[in-house]
């Protein structure tokens, strides 16, 4: 073989760049993103018909949220070493695929099908969960705040439909609640779909993004990692039990539906605007800690006044709305390029989601064991007071690269404009 022909076969195949191809990829991305939240998000509402159906002590009922987040820290350091053999694009259609089958293994009128459908719905989400970030890194570098943004929004919005509409579909359909969770599987079918011309542009990655290692020895990654994680545990315990709380306080089943799905449509709200405070703002100290301490008033006013559900429904969607993009978007805006983006991804969310994985286990424990949601809400308020710290730190600054190639400096804004389809 000549050496031309050998040089011409050893080249990665071009990524297209065409107008139809970044659409078509835009409209992937949010579609994937609208695939990792529905299925957890339903199940809060609908947890004590299955805990009545299956008989589960509420321990083991609790489980149903903390599993996919232990799914997601087992999952999330491994992800960047499988994308780097198989292809990001690649790694992201299996997990879809994974997502999918177990949604419809979780449909099965069994527990062990609920609970094993459950680890998979996690492992699916997992991977969508730290590979997002990387390749809006890699592919929009000057569109990080608003594409984070834009996905974080579909991510959110579909999954507050979730929470709404649990509790009428299960009461309508055949199947009750099982139905109630396994209609997701639509929409999961079309993100496989969606993202199969993906696939045609997936390759391997560099030696060197194979060699790249997580960032354990960066503060301000391990503060990321701390903004992740905090902000992550108050959400996981909201969907999962302010349902409860709230019918604790004589208000319906339903309407406790709707009132979680009140949160989370006012956090979708939320979201819309910070692409507008990051252009704002030189670094995102000042938004991170203003988020959080709104975040922390909700819980208080939660512990204080809880008939006022609706009040502290719209703060906290105020505050985790906010907080929930900022997380994500450290994840781009810290990363010195799109390798070290996957490696605070994978940092981030794998000890992050080991923290959040706590929350709603320990925040039902606290309630059993002091028969009220006193001491429960408490310990939220020292959650959210935590990540106002940890906020002025994470708002700030560069995660350098493992070859120390880079040092920890805080970027140059990057515009951050509102891309077309075409873009």
């Amino acid at each position: 073989m000549s050496k031309e022909r050998f040089i011409l076969f050893s080249l990665p195949p071009k990524r297209p760049t065409g107008r139809s191809h970044r659409a078509l990829l835009v409209w992937g991305l949010l579609v994937v993103a609208a695939n990792l939240r529905p299925s957890l998000t339903g199940v809060g509402p609908l947890l004590d018909r299955v805990q009545a159906e299956l008989e589960l002590a509420p321990a083991v009922a609790g489980l149903l949220s903390t599993l996919p987040l232990l799914a997601f820290a087992v999952m999330s350091p491994v992800v960047p070493r499988l994308a780097a053999q198989w292809g990001p694009e690649r790694l992201l259609w299996a997990a879809l695929v994974v997502l999918t089958l177990g949604i419809a293994v979780r449909w099965a009128p069994a527990a062990i099908g609920l609970f094993s459908g459950t680890v998979l719905i996690g492992a699916g989400i997992a991977v969508g969960n730290v590979l997002l970030p990387s390749l809006i890194k890699r592919d929009f570098p000057t569109r990080v705040g608003l594409l984070t943004s834009a996905y974080a929004t579909v991510m959110g919005a579909v999954a507050a439909v979730a929470s709404g509409v649990a509790v009428p579909i299960s009461q309508v359909a055949p199947g009750g609640w099982h139905t109630a969770l396994g209609c997701w599987i639509v929409l999961a079918l079309v993100a496989v779909v969606l993202w199969l011309p993906q696939l045609r542009t997936s390759r391997p990655a560099s030696e060197a993004i194979r060699r790249h290692r997580l960032p354990w020895g960066s503060a301000l990654a391990w503060a990321v990692t701390a903004f992740m994680g905090l902000q992550s545990l108050g959400f996981y315990v909201v969907v999962t039990w302010l349902p409860q709380v709230l019918q604790d306080s004589g208000v319906s089943a339903a309407a406790a539906g709707w009132l979680l799905f009140l949160f989370q449509a006012v956090a979708v709200l939320t979201s819309l605007a910070v692409p507008a405070a990051l252009r704002w703002a030189r670094d995102q100290r000042a938004v991170a800690t203003v988020s959080s301490v709104v975040l922390l008033a909700g819980y208080l006013g939660l512990l204080a006044a809880p008939g006022w559900a609706l009040l502290w429904s719209v703060v906290l969607g105020l505050g985790g709305g906010a907080c929930l993009v900022l997380a994500l978007a450290f994840l781009s805006l810290r990363a010195q390029d799109a390798t070290v983006a996957g490696a605070l991804s994978a940092m981030a969310q794998s000890i992050g989601y080991l923290l959040a994985a706590a929350g709603p286990v320990i925040f039902g424990l606290l309630h059993t064991v002091g028969s009220g949601w006193q001491v429960p809400i408490i310990l939220m308020c020292v959650a959210a007071a935590g990540q106002v710290i940890v906020a002025m730190v994470a708002g700030r600054g560069t995660v350098a690269s493992s070859d120390g190639q880079a040092p920890e400096r805080a970027p140059s804004p990057a515009p951050d404009r509102a891309p077309s389809p075409g873009q």
